[in-house]
């Protein structure tokens, strides 16, 4: 008995890899490997660097990650930074390039919510910024207009 289940598993595996070898023959090749996943489109390459050492003190110095309703507690829209009593910075430039627009740079809302109005700004309860002459600002727009589009 075992010696015909041998017997069955040999003539199988011969069938097997007969049918293999036909399909060589005629052209059948085994798959090629799935097509790369659509991309998600333009990627700001920021400066860590930069943000540690400049942006994010513009942050704090501005407040915004202060509790409360602030950025840094409470109520928080879309941008969430560390709270004062926790800072934590690679959490914050996490959130800060997300408010970075890849391709209309000058429209990120990290630069015209905290402006004013009249100089461009878009709604926000908080403006430290009256102009875009502000010095805070114009280092914010510098380390994003340095950004590399990828």
């Amino acid at each position: 008995m075992a010696r015909n289940a041998t017997t069955h598993r040999r003539r199988a595996a011969a069938a097997l890899g007969l049918i293999a070898l036909a399909g060589a023959a005629h052209g059948c090749v085994s798959p090629s490997a799935p097509p790369a996943p659509p991309s998600g489109g333009h990627v700001l390459a920021l400066s860590y660097p930069t943000f540690r050492d400049s942006i994010s003190p513009i942050l704090e110095r501005q407040g915004c990650d202060a509790g409360g309703e602030c950025h840094g507690g409470g109520i928080r829209g879309t941008l969430e930074l560390s709270p004062t009593s926790a800072k934590n910075i690679p959490y914050d430039y996490d959130q800060v390039v997300l408010q970075v627009d890849p391709v209309e740079r000058d429209s990120s809302a990290i630069l015209t919510r905290p402006l004013v109005l009249d100089a461009g700004g878009t709604p926000h309860p908080f403006k430290p910024f009256a102009s875009t002459a502000d010095s805070d600002y114009a280092t914010i727009h510098r380390w994003i207009l340095a950004g590399v589009l990828q």
